[in-house]
């Protein structure tokens, strides 16, 4: 896995986690209308055809309606080409307040998937019983127009799994990372086309936009994980006349600069790895012996040796170090799968490979066949390069290296030397590092958890005061997210919201 991949990609969102737990859920709702009535406002004319299509939709399983709305491919000039924006909903079961829209994260992440297979881990009985609980999956991601940069997948597995070689940081390593990015990035450009320059975030939240009128809502009422707080946000600075019930969980600060989001993850991703390490060496099966400061340091011999000799894998490829690191982090996402690190490292010390390939592969959508169930990794890419302005230099990677060394002694140096990547995108960046207020909207929940390894809580706290009318929720425990864990105070807390429009008088500190 090249370095920029690691440190990009822990942004990743709650779909992952839920594959592991395998939450899916199956019902027969009542009967409803096939086809979504518009809102039928006001638009511009060049916009008209869009804001005003009908979608029909055809049942898709287990209770599930699926259909296809179109979009604009470039919302600056509508009329030039549109794309499609696949969408999938379970009926409310009861007395309907609007549609809920979901997106779990990534960027990448299948909003699709994770309501056709996971509504139950999405969302609570008393959300599917008012909404209409619908997934969807942004520009450039899954079923809708996709990114796309490979025939064949083994290019994908090179890009996720090789290893550059030489000395890390050496400035032949760092040409040669370059010069692999600069490839990769041309083979997007090469078989994507022209969407790949418009699948930034305000593309996709004037997306969400037109979905909320095309479902006939007056406002949107939304659930955003991850990178979709992200979304949510830019939708609520866009559009805060138009923003109903809006509640996002594990929330991005979007003013944080490239470095502060990389040190800050890795910070938070020892400090997760700490609390599994103070809970595995008071077991008798942990791999590991003495104390969690003993565990830490032979995990970071662990990973530097990695670095230089990675371990053979069954297929062929080769377990370095990056690769290991994502197979730590993936159940730092969720306690309930911490079981798994104990297979990990007892496997990895042994010199074995599976448990350590497993999780990798769980991670990047990686099928036993060497296919890959979706354009995870090349969204996510193409979305965050177009997002975030990138300047980079091999002096600053460097100073940033051992800066992130110092921060988080263990993660921090397999986490740096990200962005060649971006820097050798197609197409600019269109939008700075600064900070959402969203003026004039309606109150916006933010929900942080204080152990939170991928997006920190000190990053819902930056939302929830930036925001004009944020709200914060602090969850005080483990994980990525919060509404997910069927804590009874915040699925309380949020539902409340959600029915009744219930905003809590103070943070509830659940």
């Amino acid at each position: 896995m090249k370095t920029t991949r690691v440190s990009l990609a822990v942004l990743a969102g709650v779909a992952v986690v839920a594959t592991l737990t395998g939450c899916l859920q199956w019902f027969v709702p009542p009967r409803v209308e096939s086809t979504s009535q518009p809102t039928g406002e006001e638009v511009a004319a060049d916009l008209e055809e869009y804001y005003h299509q009908v979608l029909r939709w055809n049942s898709c399983g287990g209770g599930m309606q699926c259909t296809t709305a179109r979009a604009p491919m470039d919302w600056s000039n509508p009329g030039e080409a549109e794309i499609e924006l696949a969408l999938v909903r379970q009926p409310a079961t009861g007395t309907k307040i609007g549609s809920l829209l979901v997106n779990p994260g990534g960027p990448g992440g299948s909003g699709y998937d994770f309501v056709l297979e996971s509504a139950d881990y999405a969302t609570s009985a008393t959300l599917q019983r008012s909404y209409d609980i619908v997934g969807f999956d942004p520009r450039g991601v899954g079923r809708s127009s996709a990114v796309s940069c490979y025939d064949d997948p083994a290019f994908l597995d090179e890009y996720n799994y090789g290893i550059i070689p030489g000395t890390v940081g050496s400035d032949q390593w760092i040409a040669d990372l370059a010069t692999a990015n600069a490839e990769f990035a041309q083979s997007c450009l090469t078989h994507t086309g022209a969407l790949l320059q418009f699948v930034d975030t305000v593309s996709a939240a004037r997306d969400m936009d037109l979905l909320r009128a095309v479902l006939g809502d007056e406002k949107l009422n939304y659930l955003g994980f991850s990178y979709g707080t992200f979304l949510g946000a830019t939708y609520a600075d866009l559009y805060p006349e138009k923003t109903g019930r809006l509640v996002l969980d594990g929330a991005v600060d979007p003013s944080t600069t490239e470095f502060d989001v990389t040190k800050t993850q890795a910070v938070g991703f020892e400090n997760a790895f700490k609390a599994y390490l103070a809970d595995c060496v008071t077991r008798e099966e942990c791999p590991f012996t003495g104390s969690v400061d003993d565990a830490m340091a032979r995990t970071g011999a662990l990973l530097s040796e990695l670095a230089v000799t990675p371990l053979p894998g069954v297929d062929g490829r080769m377990l370095g170090s990056s690769t290991m690191f994502i197979a730590i982090i993936l159940p730092l996402y969720n306690q309930g799968n911490w079981p798994y690190l104990d297979d990990l490292f007892s496997e990895v010390f042994a010199g074995e490979t599976t448990t350590a390939f497993f999780l990798a592969d769980n991670y990047n959508g990686r099928n036993p066949d060497g296919t890959y169930a979706d354009n995870s990794t090349e969204a996510f890419l193409s979305i965050n390069c177009l997002d975030y302005v990138t300047e980079i230099t091999p002096e600053s990677m460097r100073a940033e290296a051992a800066l992130l060394k110092e921060a988080a002694p263990v993660f921090g140096p397999v986490m740096s030397y990200g962005g060649t990547l971006c820097d050798a995108w197609p197409f600019p960046a269109t939008r700075d590092r600064v900070a959402i207020a969203a003026e004039g909207s309606a109150d916006i929940l933010v929900v942080g958890t204080t152990n939170d390894p991928a997006t920190p809580y000190v990053w819902a706290v930056a939302l929830a005061d930036q925001l004009e009318n944020g709200h914060l929720v602090t969850y005080e425990g483990e994980g990525h997210t919060a509404y997910t864990t069927g804590d009874p105070c915040v699925q309380r807390t949020v539902d409340a919201y959600f029915i009744d429009g219930t905003v809590p008088a103070s943070d509830p500190l659940c």
